[in-house]
């Protein structure tokens, strides 16, 4: 099992890790900081020794590291790998935005998240509201600012699984029950919100910057759709 360093030191930019099995150009590691692309968040890039990382993916519980080009170093040899910071420091600031706009939603209209999408040019959001009101949505989004500009802390930790089951405001998915593992990833924004969650964020809210609006889509229904970005 690949040891999580891009959850112990998000902020990391550079490590060293053992190569555990190499298939063409898939690498296995024994640690790593490339965070894997899932749940609707974009992967990190970056390099292994020489060789550019192109995707990294998490299948069947293992994390692989997706190169462009035939690796260079072989299994058992110690590789040094560095991300690709500004993407990976771009998609924490839109991730946390996301969790920030979610936890509005729900609070504020009852609604819960049914998609996203997160990259680093621009993310998105589908949720449930009805009706479609675009100066409500608006509104949402000026308060996501006006809570960034108060800034929080943004906190990780750990709770069985049984216990966020327990307590529905921990997941703002609509169609989506938290992974089957006894114990559950908490990502926090201190008296703001807390869900269950396993991708990369940032450490206080300020962080973010300004939440813009790009365009809203009615998708039919009470589904809607939100395209953001960041300054």
């Amino acid at each position: 099992m690949t040891r999580k360093l891009y959850w112990e030191k998000p902020y990391e930019q550079e490590f060293d890790a053992r190569v555990e099995r190499i298939e063409d150009q898939k690498v296995v590691l024994n640690q790593t900081l490339f965070f894997p692309r899932g749940g609707g968040v974009a992967c990190d890039t970056g390099k292994l020794g020489r060789v550019t990382v192109a995707e990294t993916t998490k299948e069947s519980g293992e994390i692989f590291h997706i190169l462009a080009s035939t690796p260079t170093f072989k299994v058992g040899d110690t590789v040094h790998g560095q991300i690709e910071w500004d993407r990976r420091y771009k998609l924490m600031r839109m991730h946390t935005a996301g969790h920030l706009l979610s936890s509005i939603f729900f609070s504020k209209a009852n609604c819960r998240i049914t998609g996203n999408q997160i990259e680093q040019e621009k993310s998105r959001m589908d949720f449930n509201l009805d009706p479609f009101d675009r100066s409500l949505i608006e509104g949402f989004v000026n308060e996501a600012n006006r809570l960034i500009n108060q800034d929080a802390q943004v906190k990780t930790y750990f709770m069985a699984r049984e216990e966020v089951l327990r307590m529905p405001e921990f997941v703002k998915l609509a169609e989506a029950a938290p992974p089957s593992e006894p114990q559950l990833r908490i990502v926090e924004i201190t008296g703001i919100d807390k869900q269950a969650d396993g991708g990369q964020h940032v450490a206080q809210l300020k962080e973010v910057g300004q939440i813009h609006l790009l365009k809203l889509e009615n998708k039919g229904k009470s589904n809607r759709r939100l395209y953001y970005d960041l300054s």
